[in-house]
């Protein structure tokens, strides 16, 4: 479990200098959990427990519309946060689902925790307002994206982000998550330049 702490010590370091002490007390809480993949960690309608850190798998959010049909909204791997923000922040229902596409190894605190430590530390009351801000900036220009790009402009914005991703995540899933339908994903998969 040391390797794992030391890698969310990093990840949070780079986000907002904390101090050392403040760093301990913050990462001594998070406890080491294992995901076989297709695991729903949170289901609509539940609120979020936790935050999650991803040690290890590919996790992704998705809304559960009409006739089963899904939206893919985000993908989680290492080195990242994952969870269901919005609900986890304001501890209401969530609107989607948190589910494991593959075996995930994750380090977990829950909300009181966190909010425990955001009161006793000021340095990780600023890391959680960055991380939300980055989160809310990255959100909008993926709603921009959205409703403004074409099929090929979103395909060729996804692998300028991350262009590990195709090989971590099933075509299906990056099909939904860029609103464009599978078929049309693979004929930009064969026809854009990667």
């Amino acid at each position: 479990m040391q390797m794992e702490i030391e890698l969310l010590k990093s990840y949070l370091t780079q986000l907002h200098p904390l101090a050392a002490e403040e760093l301990d007390a913050f990462t001594s809480h998070w406890q080491p959990v294992t995901y076989k993949r297709k695991t729903i960690l949170t289901a609509a309608g539940e609120t979020e427990k936790y935050l999650y850190f991803v040690v290890e798998g590919v996790q992704r959010a998705f809304y559960l519309g009409e006739e089963n049909k899904e939206a893919t909204i985000v993908f989680t791997y290492p080195p990242s946060f994952s969870g269901i923000a919005d609900s986890f922040l304001t501890q209401t229902p969530s609107l989607y689902f948190l589910e494991t596409i593959t075996a995930s190894r994750l380090l977990r605190i829950s909300y009181d925790e966190v909010q425990q430590h955001l009161k006793n530390i000021p340095a990780l009351q600023q890391l959680f307002f960055k991380t939300t801000a980055f989160a809310l900036k990255g959100a909008l220009e993926r709603h921009i994206e959205l409703q403004c790009f074409t099929n090929e402009e979103k395909f060729k914005v996804l692998l300028k982000r991350s262009p590990h991703i195709l090989n971590l995540v099933p075509h299906k899933y990056l099909a939904s998550y860029l609103g464009i339908d599978a078929t049309n994903f693979s004929k930009l998969m064969s026809s854009v330049r990667i």
